[in-house]
């Protein structure tokens, strides 16, 4: 099959499959439920088009109705289940992860990049917690300001690496963080050619993170594994002298593991 991406419009595009799809991603934690008005506004659709398909999602199961509002269903787990089970590699990536939680005391995670985001498919949470938020699997965060993110966006084709760095929007979530697109291009660059990347307190204070790409046997990009710490808890020196050196063990033990 032609491996073009089809854009809306192509003949071969399906606008209505696209449309139920941004129906389902508008629900998240923010929105786990909403109104026909609110979907529609999230959407960016007119009302009569998202009620046609939420009636559609509710009669396949994927959404329940109460009143006027509507929610998603356990059925929607299903999409993320077979996803996970055509990717046998991440069972084996699970235990390695933990295994570096229980002896750094540390959250270590796998994530690929979707978009200009990425995406955590892994995960292994230690105790505290070090974000406002919760991690967790199906977490998204911007891949400019993650070390997972930094470490993928260095392995993408140049066209697409400059693709990015020319539309992403950049914003200062920390005093830290970086706002010059030059800057993050020899962020991303650096990642590259050192095979890792430390993001330190860019996307929130406090929180420090050492990434490596991770492949498979074959050679196949797998994602990108990391640890996160607490800046006040662990320097940078001992991230890259302590934290990395076992990351990068991680990282060839499922390389050997998948071959």
């Amino acid at each position: 099959m032609d491996e073009q991406i089809l854009k809306p419009g192509d003949r071969d595009f399906v606008g209505a499959l696209a449309s139920g799809l941004e129906v389902l991603q508008a629900f998240d934690s923010e929105s786990p439920r909403m109104t026909l008005t609110e979907v529609a506004a999230r959407t960016d659709m007119d009302r009569a088009k998202a009620r046609r398909f939420l009636l559609t999602l509710h009669a396949l199961g994927f959404v329940k109705r109460s009143g006027r509002q509507f929610e998603l269903t356990p059925r929607v787990l299903q999409l993320g289940y077979a996803y996970q089970a055509s990717n046998q590699y991440r069972t084996v990536i699970q235990q390695y992860l933990e295994d570096i939680t229980a002896e750094l005391g540390e959250s270590s995670s796998l994530a690929v990049l979707d978009g200009d985001d990425v995406v955590y498919v892994v995960r292994s949470a230690a105790r505290h917690r070090l974000m406002a938020i919760t991690l967790s699997v199906g977490t998204r965060l911007p891949a400019a300001y993650t070390s997972m993110g930094r470490v993928l966006l260095a392995q993408l084709p140049e066209p697409e690496r400059l693709a990015f760095l020319d539309r992403v929007q950049l914003e200062r979530f920390t005093e830290a963080s970086i706002t010059d697109k030059a800057a993050l291009g020899h962020a991303i660059d650096k990642a590259g050619e050192q095979g890792y990347a430390i993001v330190d307190e860019e996307l929130d204070s406090g929180l420090r993170s050492v990434a490596v790409p991770v492949f498979s046997g074959s050679g196949e990009l797998l994602g990108a594994i990391n640890i996160s710490t607490n800046a006040a808890r662990v320097d940078r020196q001992t991230l890259i002298s302590v934290y990395l050196p076992r990351l990068q063990d991680a990282a060839q033990s499922v390389q050997r593991a998948t071959q």
